[in-house]
C-alpha cells in the first residue's frame, strides 16, 4: 500500500492526517498550543509549538495506523497563511511568530502606501496593503526592534517553518506566498520593486516553488524525531484556504467554495488574473499551476450565529440538551418557520469590522427594521441571511470581475445546515453541494504530495480520483425572486450607515 501525509498547521492546532491513495483517512491527531497576546489586538505563537505538534502528531498516526513509514510516500504541509517567521543566521528562531489576526500595524500600512504607492500596491500585489498580511508585519519588526531585524537572516511563513524542519531547506510556494504582499501576482514571483521600496533584502526570502513541486525530502534528524523515513518527499504544499480548495475539488475555472465557519470565504478558480482595483476581495496564487484564485472573507459568519445563541436563545440551548441535538438544530427549525425575509427584519453581520467586499474596521453589526412583532426566531432568520446576504455581495463582486461561478461547494461548520446552504443557493443562482469529505486543507496537501511522488499525474486528476459531491441543493427561482428585494436594500444600509459608523468609533474613543 502506499500513503500520503498531510499536515494542517492552524491557529489552535496542527492536525496531522494519514491517507491512502484513495484519499481515505486511516488516522488523524490533532496537537494544540497557545496563543499569546502581550497587547491588545496582538497575538503571536512560538514556532516550536508548532513543530512539536508535527512531532506529536506524526508520530501518532504513524504508530496508531501501523503503516511502515516507507509507505509513505509523501507529505503535503498546509498552514495558516500570513504569518511573520524570523530566523538567524544558524537557522534559530529569532522571535515569536507574529500571526494573521495580529493587527498592531496600522501605520505600516500606511508606510507601504506612502512609499509603494496605494494603487501600485495593488497593481503588483493584488490587494491594497492589509494588517493581516506579512510585508507590514516585516515592516513593524523594522521600525520596533531594528536590533533583532538586524540579525534576521531568514523569513518564512509559518508552515514554511515546518519545511525547513523537515528538509532544511528555506522554500516557500505560490499560494501561501501570495499573501505575503511582496510577489508580483500576475507573474508569480517576487516583486523587485516592492521588496527595494521597503527595504527587504531578497535573500530573507525563501526558494518559490509551485505547490504540487517537490521542494526537499526528509533528513535524517528530521526522521529520527518525527518516525518519518529519510527520503520521503515533501511538497511545496499550500496555504489554509488554496489547501481547503483542492480538498473539495475546486481546481478549474467556474468552480467555488463557500466556507462558513467562525469567519466565512468565498473562494473561485480562474485561469487568468483578475485584480479588483477597489481592493473589495483579494488575489491570490492558486496552489494549482497556471491559475488563480479570488476570495473574500466576511468577519463575522458563523461567530455572528454563535453570538446569538449565546446571548439570545437560552431556551433554544436548553431543548437541544434535553433532545440530544446542537442548538442549531433547533435554530434552524426556528428560522424555516421565520421565513424568506423575516417579517422585515435584516442584519448587517459587522461584529467585527468587515474585510470584504467592505475592507472597513469601523463598520458594527446592525439589526434594521426591529418591531414589536419579531421574536427569536425572526432574529436567528436576519443573522442567516444577513451572512449569505454577505457572501452574495462577494460573489457579485468575482462575477463583475469576470469571475464565472457556476458550482458552489459549501464546507465549514455552517454548510451542516441545509437551511443556510438553501439560503446560498437560493442568492447565488447556482447550486450549492457539499462532499464526500470533511478533511479539506489536510486532503488538499495530500493531494498535492501525490501529485509530487507521482501518484497523481496532476491536482486535477488527484482531484477527480477522490472527490465526490454528497449533497446537492438546487437554487428555487422562486425564492431568488422574494431575495432581491431585501438583498438590494441590504446594500444600501452599509452605503447609508458608512460615516456614522465612523462617528461611533471616534464617540468611543
Amino acid at each position: 500500500m502506499e500513503y500520503l501525509l498531510g499536515i494542517d498547521l492552524g491557529t489552535s492546532g496542527t492536525k496531522t492526517v494519514l491517507f491512502d491513495t484513495e484519499g481515505n483517512a486511516c488516522c488523524s491527531k490533532t496537537v494544540e498550543y497557545p496563543l499569546y497576546q502581550p497587547q491588545n489586538g496582538w497575538a503571536e505563537q512560538d514556532p516550536l509549538d508548532w513543530w512539536n505538534a508535527v512531532i506529536e502528531g506524526t508520530n501518532a498516526v504513524i504508530a496508531k495506523s501501523g503503516v511502515s513509514p516507507s509507505e509513505i510516500r509523501g507529505v503535503g504541509i498546509s498552514g495558516q497563511m500570513h504569518g511573520l517567521v524570523m530566523l538567524d543566521k544558524d537557522g534559530q528562531v529569532l522571535r515569536r511568530s507574529i500571526i494573521w489576526c495580529d493587527q498592531r500595524t496600522a501605520a505600516e500600512c500606511e508606510q507601504m502606501n506612502r512609499v509603494i504607492g496605494a494603487q501600485r500596491v495593488i497593481e503588483i500585489t493584488a490587494n491594497p496593503p492589509m494588517t493581516g498580511f506579512t510585508a507590514s508585519k516585516i515592516l513593524w519588526v523594522q521600525n520596533h526592534e531594528p536590533d533583532l531585524y538586524a540579525r534576521c537572516a531568514h523569513i518564512l511563513l509559518p508552515k514554511d517553518y515546518i519545511r525547513y524542519m523537515l528538509t532544511g531547506e528555506f522554500a516557500t510556494e505560490v499560494s501561501d506566498a501570495a499573501g505575503m504582499q511582496l510577489m508580483d501576482i500576475p507573474n508569480r514571483c517576487w516583486s523587485d520593486e516592492v521588496l527595494t521600496k521597503l527595504h527587504i533584502d531578497r535573500s530573507l526570502l525563501g526558494k518559490m516553488y509551485e505547490s504540487p513541486d517537490v521542494t526537499g525530502t526528509v533528513t535524517r534528524q528530521a526522521a529520527e524525531l518525527t518516525g518519518l523515513s529519510v527520503g520521503t518527499v515533501v511538497v511545496g504544499g499550500a496555504g489554509d484556504n488554496p489547501a481547503a480548495a483542492v480538498g473539495t475539488g475546486i481546481v478549474r475555472a467556474g468552480k467555488a467554495f463557500t466556507t462558513i465557519g467562525s469567519s466565512a470565504v468565498v473562494y473561485a478558480v480562474s485561469d487568468t488574473v483578475s485584480i479588483d482595483l477597489q481592493g473589495r476581495v483579494h488575489t491570490l496564487c492558486a496552489s494549482v499551476p497556471g491559475k488563480w484564485t479570488v476570495m473574500s472573507c466576511t468577519q463575522a459568519a458563523g461567530l455572528s450565529l454563535k453570538w446569538l445563541r449565546d446571548t439570545c436563545c437560552s431556551e433554544e440551548v436548553l431543548k437541544a440538551k434535553e433532545a440530544g441535538v446542537d442548538p442549531y438544530v433547533i435554530m434552524d427549525q426556528l428560522a424555516v418557520e421565520a421565513g424568506i425575509g423575516a417579517d422585515g427584519l435584516l442584519y448587517l453581520p459587522y461584529l467585527m469590522g468587515e474585510r470584504a467586499p467592505h475592507p472597513d474596521p469601523d463598520c458594527r453589526g446592525v439589526f434594521f427594521g426591529l418591531s414589536a412583532i419579531h421574536d427569536r426566531k425572526h432574529l436567528i432568520r436576519a443573522v442567516m441571511e444577513g451572512v449569505a446576504y454577505s457572501q452574495r455581495e462577494c460573489v457579485d463582486v468575482f462575477r463583475e470581475m469576470g469571475i464565472q461561478i457556476d458550482d458552489m461547494m459549501a464546507c465549514g461548520g455552517g454548510a451542516r445546515s441545509s437551511v443556510w446552504r438553501q439560503m446560498l443557493a437560493d442568492l447565488y443562482g447556482c447550486p450549492v453541494s457539499t462532499v464526500n469529505t470533511s478533511e479539506g486543507p489536510a486532503l488538499g496537501v495530500a493531494i498535492l504530495a501525490g501529485v509530487g511522488a507521482g501518484i497523481y499525474g496532476s491536482v486535477e486528476e488527484g482531484c477527480d480520483a477522490i472527490i465526490r459531491k454528497k449533497k446537492t441543493q438546487e437554487p428555487d427561482l422562486e425564492n431568488h425572486a422574494a431575495y432581491e428585494g431585501y438583498y438590494t436594500l441590504y446594500k444600501r444600509l452599509y452605503c447609508d450607515l458608512k460615516d456614522d459608523f465612523k462617528t461611533l468609533s471616534a464617540l468611543k474613543r
